[in-house]
């Protein structure tokens, strides 16, 4: 079947004609070359034949052989088109190349291959069954006839139409055509036939049916992946291409099949991985997707994998070309070739078609790109072709060189007729006449030749430079050129002039400001000859009648400065001009005046009726400042008046100063002028308005916390005995952090020590900047510093985690949770609130414990034994508390035993105490003892040292010549348990005391818990 689709001819593209193919009932396959073709990949069947279109064409090879079209041969040449008629697949396959040709060189295009597409038919006409287990893997092998061309494979179970349908436990590999059953079931039994496809020319064969049978000699038990089909190690894949990498197993359960990049990346959305068919592809192929894939099998007996390398690989681009260039003989010819690929490429240089002459190589020099000829000549006009390329395709690029012979020819470049030349000065006559190659260049003045010496000298470019020129140089000039196509010459006339001197000496002139002044600028030249005067400020030019009517030109060259003024003060340059050279000089001016302006004036401190004052000098405009003035002025005062100051004369180096007499609580602002010999100069820009102190502003403002969308500032109230005035009250400013202007608000209450601003559209927990001032009747006073604080927070938003209780002993639990974020751009964590309450008691009477900071555990004590108590936790912060967290309960142990230890026993020989006494006995609600500890100290009131024992009995290493205060408790996992008495062993100088037993007490719980004590008499041994 046939399609109408075309796909058109364009410059160095190869098309491929749908429509002809059916209007010809035939195949053919046409392709152009031009001055750049793409190598491309033709399959043919056979019988058909191809036309091969070049423009421009005069030769075409193949395999690197011309062929030579001939009356009634299979070739025949179209327009330039190549014609293959009755295509052979053993003669026509192989490599064709166009050369066309001009009469301004040849070139050649890039490679196209040939190649004819073919499907064999299967050879073998029957094969043996394969005999297999249930549960065993089996490979069924297609083993393709030959061809040429990209196939495709597919198998039939026992008839047409039935195809095996790929899935987890079959598979067909499209590299091999191979059928791969990882675990064969009994469905699986029956005659398997293996489908070529060849893709070009659509044709399919089929192979003889393989019968699957079952072995009966027993079931194939479970064994781990086998993977039958993998990848190479190593795939180059070219750049924007798909690549398709094949994978699967044989095993027992079925194994399961997953892909992972070995460097951790993870695939692209573009990436197709087709777990069903054990299939990974990648479409347009990037630099990015080279690395190592693996291939990972398996199943609930092992696991195997395969790994396999993607390497980017990309065909030359070409990045800088030649360009068409034409040069003179003789000259250097510099080409530079660029190409982008990987791996890099290399070049290589045609001349019209062909390598260049290796004989030429000491001229003609190609290096990595860069071809450079040296000493060009007619022989190397021609085409030139750069070719870049590395193992995976090459590109051609082309430039034409033409290399131009001219006799010498002056007519765009004459001798100027007259050339001007300054007496004493240099000269540059040029010559510069059009011709190729370089010939020689010679000189006459009058009508002979013209002698070089140390003043006179033909430079290398031919021009004619003459120095310290005389009068004795004036004349007529002739330049000649000569080659070896022809003579030409031109010619011109030197004059000589008297040079231009300025006779007006350079100099310094030291002025007051107000006065006139002449600058003078005095000049000899040749009278044949023109001058301008240009007068230059600080080397800005001076346009006469632009400034205020300062600059006024005087007779000849010479300027005056009329009511010269400080900004006039610098360097004047005259600059005079002819045809033939140029000079200039320089006067510079000081202009002395009054001092400028002091600058950053200050006030550093202020006081009731003071204010101490800095500032800086400025320019004395060449005469010491003698002195300074302070004034000030207020809104009382009309314009600036002086003022008081300490020291009372300020000198010329005196830079700060104490005013003094100003009235309090009015705000003032001062400034400084400065005088010296010639007068007083301008003031200094004012200071920054400050006010004389009347009061103290308030003290420790701070602020935070309130409800929500509140801002809450609070200060120190001022007392009353330092409330200036009647009427006072505060002003509370404040702004959020990093904002410019301040929002005010007045505060009648001179008691007042807190205000609270709520607006809805301040955000929880921002930061404000605040301060807070003063005022009363006379006005405001000054502010105290500034204070950053919070707006009102929310309440924390989450609960407390893993919350967990554990009883440490009948009247101690430990509680633990893990603690929240302590702070994000809405809230703090403060602390957390814990509550807990009793099995008989209700929740809202629980007692409460708060931990402040970032504590994560918390002791309750004072706890009853064998209890149950319930608790919850909650975050809490200045807004409030958050949500509780789960309850959880606790049961406390059960209570130590309420009986002291008895019948105590004690011995003291060799500084040793021996201690005995009776074991004591839990009552069915209390804990089990688990030991006991003894206390000793010397007397009642000392702290005791303790010594634990898990015995009745303990030997303790004391002196024998101190009293010793005993008492024995004992423990269990309840707590500690009721002391002993205390017993008293009294120091004894040297030997042994004889076993004692002190009295002791005990109580007996009856049924009224009525309480007994018995007391037993000592008893001595």
């Amino acid at each position: 079947t046939h399609t109408h689709t075309h796909t058109h001819t364009h410059a160095g593209l190869l098309y491929y004609s749908r429509q002809e193919i059916q209007s010809e009932s035939r195949h053919i396959l046409c392709f152009a070359c031009r001055r750049r073709v793409r190598a491309v990949l033709f399959l043919c069947p056979p019988s058909d034949y191809i036309i091969v279109s070049c423009a421009y064409i005069r030769r075409w090879r193949l395999n690197d052989t011309f062929i030579l079209p001939r009356p009634g041969s299979r070739y025949s040449l179209m327009g330039g088109n190549l014609h293959i008629s009755h295509l052979n697949k053993e003669e026509d396959v192989g490599v064709y190349q166009c050369l066309a040709s001009n009469s301004f060189g040849t070139i050649v295009s890039r490679e196209a291959s040939l190649h004819v597409a073919y499907l064999e038919n299967f050879k073998t006409q029957r094969r043996s069954p394969v005999r297999v287990r249930e549960g065993q893997g089996v490979v069924l092998l297609c083993g393709p006839p030959p061809y040429s061309g990209e196939l495709t494979f597919t198998w039939i179970f026992n008839e047409y139409p039935s195809f095996i349908i790929q899935d987890t436990r079959r598979f067909v590999s499209q590299k091999t055509g191979n059928l791969y059953i990882a675990k064969v079931e009994p469905s699986d039994v029956g005659n398997y036939t293996c489908v070529v496809t060849n893709t070009v020319t659509k044709s399919s064969v089929q192979g003889p049916p393989t019968p699957l049978v079952l072995r009966v000699d027993g079931v194939m038990g479970e064994y781990e992946p086998k993977i039958e089909v993998q990848f190479p190690e190593v795939v180059p894949v070219a750049k924007s291409s798909t690549v398709k990498l094949e994978c699967f197993a044989l095993g027992n359960p079925v194994p399961t099949i997953s892909w992972r990049r070995v460097d951790g990346a993870s695939f692209g959305r573009k990436v197709d991985i087709n777990k069903a068919s054990g299939a990974l592809e990648i479409p347009y192929f990037q630099q990015e997707d080279a690395g190592i894939y693996e291939c990972v099998a398996e199943n609930s007996r092992g696991r195997n994998s395969v790994k396999g390398k993607l390497s980017f690989y990309a065909a030359p681009h070409l990045t800088e070309k030649p360009q068409d260039v034409q040069k003179t003989i003789d000259d250097t010819l510099v080409w530079e070739c660029k190409a982008s690929a990987k791996p890099k490429p290399s070049y290589r240089w045609l001349k019209n078609g062909e390598p260049l002459d290796p004989m030429e190589q000491d001229r003609v020099q190609a290096n990595n790109g860069v071809l450079t000829i040296n000493s060009l000549n007619l022989a190397d006009i021609g085409m030139y072709q750069c070719v870049a390329e590395n193992k995976h395709g090459r590109i051609f690029t082309n430039a034409e060189l033409r290399v131009v012979a001219i006799a010498p020819d002056f007519t765009q470049n004459l001798l100027k007729a007259q050339t001007l030349a300054r007496q004493g000065g240099d000269i540059l006559i040029e010559c510069k006449p059009r011709m190729s190659p370089r010939g020689v260049i010679s000189w006459r003045k009058g009508k002979e030749a013209l002698r070089e010496s140390h003043r006179v000298t033909v430079l290398e470019s031919g021009s004619l430079r003459i120095s310290n020129v005389s009068k004795m140089d004036a004349g007529l000039y002739t330049c000649a050129a000569r080659n070896q196509f022809g003579v030409a010459s031109s010619a011109g006339s030197l004059l000589v002039k008297e040079p231009t001197v300025i006779t007006s000496p350079a100099g310094h002139l030291d002025v007051t400001v107000g006065e006139s002044i002449v600058l003078p600028c005095q000049v000899s030249h040749d009278p044949t000859l023109d001058l301008k005067f240009t007068w230059f400020f600080n080397e800005q030019l001076i346009h006469f009648g632009s400034h205020g009517a300062y600059f006024e030109k005087r007779s000849a060259g010479d300027i005056m400065i009329r009511n010269i003024q400080l900004r006039h003060a610098g360097k004047y340059t005259c600059a005079v001009q002819t045809k033939v050279d140029s000079v200039s000089i320089a006067t510079d001016v000081v202009v002395r005046g009054p001092p400028s302006p002091p600058v950053n004036c200050q006030v550093t401190e202020m006081t009731e009726t003071s204010a101490l004052l800095s500032w800086g000098p400025g320019i004395d405009n060449h005469s010491p400042v003698l002195s300074y003035t302070i004034q000030a002025r207020t809104p009382f005062f009309l314009g600036w008046q002086a003022v008081t100051t300490v020291p009372e004369l300020l000198g010329g180096k005196q830079l700060s100063a104490t005013v003094t007499d100003l009235s309090p609580w009015v705000e003032y602002e001062f400034r400084v002028l400065a005088s010296n010999s010639i007068g007083t100069g301008e003031p200094s820009k004012p200071s920054k308005k400050a006010r004389t102190r009347d009061t103290v502003t308030p003290a420790r403002v701070n602020g935070g916390g309130g409800g929500r969308s509140e801002l809450v500032i609070t200060w120190e109230p001022v007392p009353e005995e330092l409330q200036s005035g009647p009427g006072f009250g505060y002003v509370v400013a404040f702004r959020p952090l990093g904002a410019q202007g301040w929002m005010q608000a007045a505060v009648t209450s001179p008691d007042a020590s807190r205000y609270v601003f709520k607006n809805e559209s301040i955000p929880p927990f921002s930061p404000y900047q605040v301060k807070v001032g003063v005022y009363n009747n006379k006005g405001e006073g000054p502010f105290s510093p500034v204070t950053t604080i919070h707006s009102a927070e929310e309440e924390p938003s989450r609960a407390p985690g893993r919350l967990r209780a554990r009883s440490v002993s009948a009247s101690e639990v430990e509680v633990t949770w893990k603690p929240l974020a302590w702070s994000n751009n809405r809230r703090r964590i403060l602390g957390y609130e814990l509550r807990y309450w009793g099995e008989r008691e209700k929740q809202d009477t629980a007692s409460v414990i708060r931990t402040v900071g970032n504590k994560t555990s918390v002791l309750i004590r004072d706890l009853e034994g064998s209890s149950t108590y319930y608790m919850s936790l909650q975050a809490y912060n200045s807004a409030g508390v958050g949500p509780q967290s789960i309850i959880v309960n606790v049961t406390t142990k059960k209570p130590p035993p309420s009986q002291a230890p008895v019948k105590i026993m004690w011995n003291t020989s060799n500084s040793k105490v021996i201690l005995k006494w009776d074991q004591v006995h839990a009552l069915e609600n209390e804990s089990e003892v688990t030991g006991y500890k003894v206390m000793y100290s010397q007397d009642k009131h000392s702290r005791p040292s303790v010594v634990e024992t898990n015995t009745t009995s303990l030997e303790l290493s004391l002196p024998v010549n101190q009293d010793y205060v005993i008492q024995i408790k004992p423990f269990s996992e309840g707590g500690e348990g009721i002391s002993s008495r205390q017993i008293t062993i009294p120091k004894i100088a040297g030997g042994t005391v004889p076993t004692r037993c002190d009295i002791v007490g005990f109580s007996l719980s009856t049924k009224n818990n009525v309480q007994h004590v018995l007391l037993l008499p000592v008893m001595v041994f």
